[in-house]
């Protein structure tokens, strides 16, 4: 259980956790592309139609167990279930908060890791209609550290498969329909830097936009990145129009080695370059994530370089006060001064919104998601990273006075 530093100046994970169990080695269905699904009928005999009632069953059914697909032959049942699995995730915990609004599941993988995700449901209000947003995980646990964000406190574990993506949005959508709605929106906000997972994210985002299977549009995706350059291209080679949303948190760089770690690797100013040329192949205005800190990045000094660093950029910043986060010496900054930062920032022709916090009492607002009953560090691996942290910060602050 570590709190010191790396070559890198990143601060280790605080939770140690037991090792993982076994794998199990059949894919789930969800992760399998259509055709490949065929193809494998066919090798079997079976007629193509077959196929799409499998689907039905995967996106569209409420069927836990091969078993329950009645529609299929005992025979092909067997099969299936020799060769796959229905869901890759065991039934979630779920833990409501916001009056019903907001809901956070909890949910175990094969091989005992834990992941979590959130509903937020929006009522309709004057012009906009409801909506229903999943934010989804793309890891379990987190290689960026972020110090403000409970999934790096954790660490890294390991990358979450297709299917593991895909049945996070299938959750939500049969407890959707349960209450008589639809999901309308998917986010890639939830455990995980989704561009260091970033093929498997692409192929579960195609299977979630697949008329064949589950046929969400494509402008109802987003997907969250702290600045992996590899992955932004690799988006822009694809060219899917999902909304790309860049987690900023501090425009000056040498705040930002503090606030996200990976800026070493790949500076800001390359990751908004890079967002710049996302923004032109799709079109797509590009989200700038921004929490704020008391003190530590919400000066007029930080909204200035914000200004300077997007201007002229096809971008929109939400602001978004820093949730209550355990082991951090920070404070979130108060309204008064969150508005000031918005003020500066729309002063210099920057589209801004003040976020509202959702779920913050059952641990599921942003940088909250930390796999509950993952375990508890010692007091003194708190000390000592609350006490590095702070260092960092007088450092990196006080060099933007000089």
């Amino acid at each position: 259980m570590l709190s010191e530093t790396v070559g890198d100046g990143s601060v280790q994970p605080l939770i140690s956790l037991p090792p993982a169990g076994a794998r199990d080695p059949r894919p789930g269905l969800s992760g399998v592309p259509m055709t490949q699904l065929e193809g494998w009928l066919a090798e079997r005999g079976q007629p193509a139609y077959r196929a799409r009632q499998i689907a039905d069953h995967v996106w569209a059914g409420a069927a836990q167990s091969m078993d329950e697909l009645r529609t299929l032959p005992q025979s092909l049942r067997l099969e299936l279930q020799e060769a796959f699995r229905l869901t890759t995730l065991a039934p979630p915990d779920i833990t409501p908060s916001d009056g019903g609004l907001t809901q956070k599941a909890l949910h175990r993988l094969d091989d005992g890791r834990m992941i979590e995700t959130v509903l937020m449901r929006y009522p309709a209000r004057g012009w906009r209609k409801a909506r229903a947003t999943a934010c989804i995980s793309s890891q379990a646990g987190c290689a960026v550290g972020c110090p403000f964000c409970a999934t790096g406190e954790l660490g890294f574990w390991r990358d979450l498969e297709v299917a593991e993506i895909v049945d996070q949005v299938r959750v939500w959508r049969q407890w959707l329909a349960g209450v008589g709605q639809r999901l309308t929106n998917v986010v890639f906000m939830g455990m995980g830097e989704p561009l260091l997972n970033v093929e498997r994210v692409l192929d579960a985002a195609a299977a979630i936009t697949d008329r064949t299977r589950f046929g969400l549009g494509a402008r109802h995706i987003t997907i969250s990145t702290s600045g992996v350059l590899p992955g932004i291209e690799r988006m822009i080679a694809a060219g899917p129009t999902y909304t790309l949303a860049v987690s900023l948190h501090a425009a000056r760089p040498e705040l930002r080695d503090v606030l996200v770690p990976l800026n070493r690797r790949y500076p800001i100013a390359e990751v908004v370059a890079a967002a710049g040329r996302y923004a032109a192949t799709t079109g797509r205005r590009v989200t700038y994530e921004y929490v704020m800190i008391e003190g530590i990045n919400d000066t007029p000094v930080d909204a200035h370089a914000v200004v300077g660093l997007l201007r002229g950029q096809l971008a929109h910043i939400n602001l978004i006060p820093m949730n209550p986060v355990a082991h951090t010496p920070w404070l979130p900054s108060p309204a008064s001064r969150v508005e000031a930062f918005a003020a500066i920032l729309r002063a210099g022709a920057l589209g801004t919104t003040v976020r509202r916090n959702r779920g913050v009492d059952i641990g599921a607002a942003c940088g909250q998601l930390a796999a509950d009953r993952a375990g508890a560090p010692a007091p003194a691996a708190v000390a000592r990273r609350q006490e590095l942290l702070v260092e960092r910060s007088a450092a990196a602050i006080s060099a933007a006075r000089r």
